[in-house]
């Protein structure tokens, strides 16, 4: 983090002979404050981005704290309704303006998004959980300090271990059921809101084809073929091993924060890993 001090001035030697002149020049001095800003560490380590991209080889980025100004964004109905308080707030925050935060890959976002709510509302997170063995739910505290960066498809083990290769930015598999080989990306901020903006429409008319949709939109080319309307056609007779296969890929080779941890039901003692939820808690704590 850099650290960023109050600062105060005096005028000089010469006092204001006048009542008012001595006035004017206090409240011209007065105290200024600048807002403290951090480095949040990018897990993509700026190496998934086109050349053109501000971010491009830059292993972190500059954000300021929050500040009673973001507090407007994020308690902002209009804001909240429209589902656009997470994206002004990260175009708030983000120091750099040539950056758009609907550019930031998916992992990146959620990075700058948790050192927010740290330098923010601090470290500790409570939110409601459900128990998966006996349905109680309680309040449950999650410490956002342990957290770490998984590579995702920046690791080359894990590329070699899942067969999957990476190249420009595009990452190649084999289906397990059809055998065809698949070209697929990574999410943007902007894929993630069109995916949440399809699935509100669709959700209005009594459709449900969240799964579908991501596949469309992640996928580049069959066997080779990036023919939108063959890959979608594709898509949509994909058998459910295959679906299952791309998205597990696509989760792991995603380099993310990694905030799994260990969860006690309170009333069962039934314990487990979890990947601590992003509720409404998150940015919005009692």
């Amino acid at each position: 983090m850099r650290n960023n001090e109050k600062r105060t001035g005096q005028s000089g030697a010469v006092r204001p002979e006048s009542p008012a002149a001595a006035l004017a020049a206090e409240q011209s001095q007065g105290l200024s404050f600048v807002t403290p800003t951090e480095f949040v560490e990018l897990p993509s380590r700026g190496e998934l981005y086109p050349e053109d991209h501000p971010l491009h080889g830059k292993p972190v980025i500059e954000v300021k704290y929050m500040t009673a100004r973001e507090e407007d964004i994020l308690t902002s109905e209009a804001l909240l309704k429209q589902g656009l308080a997470l994206e002004r707030l990260l175009s708030s925050i983000i120091l750099d303006k040539n950056i758009d935060p609907e550019s930031l890959l998916s992992g990146d976002r959620n990075a700058i998004l948790i050192s927010a709510r740290q330098s923010g509302y601090g470290s500790l997170y409570e939110t409601k959980i459900t128990c998966p063995s006996c349905s109680n739910t309680a309040n449950h505290p999650f410490n956002l300090e342990e957290k770490s960066m998984s590579l995702g498809c920046l690791d080359q083990d894990a590329l070699r271990e899942k067969n999957v290769s990476l190249e420009d930015g595009v990452l190649h598999a084999l289906l397990p059921k059809s055998g065809v080989s698949v070209g697929f990306r990574l999410l943007t901020g902007k894929d993630e809101n069109d995916l949440a903006s399809q699935a509100k429409q669709r959700k209005s008319k009594g459709q449900h084809s969240v799964i579908t949709d991501q596949l469309i939109k992640i996928i580049t080319s069959i066997n080779g073929d990036q023919d939108k309307f063959k890959i979608r056609q594709f898509v949509l007779s994909m058998p459910i091993a295959d679906s299952k296969h791309i998205r597990k890929l696509h989760r792991e080779m995603t380099p993310n924060v990694d905030l799994t941890q260990m969860y006690g039901c309170g009333h069962c003692g039934h314990t487990l890993d979890m990947e601590v939820p992003f509720n409404t808690e998150f940015f919005w704590p009692e």
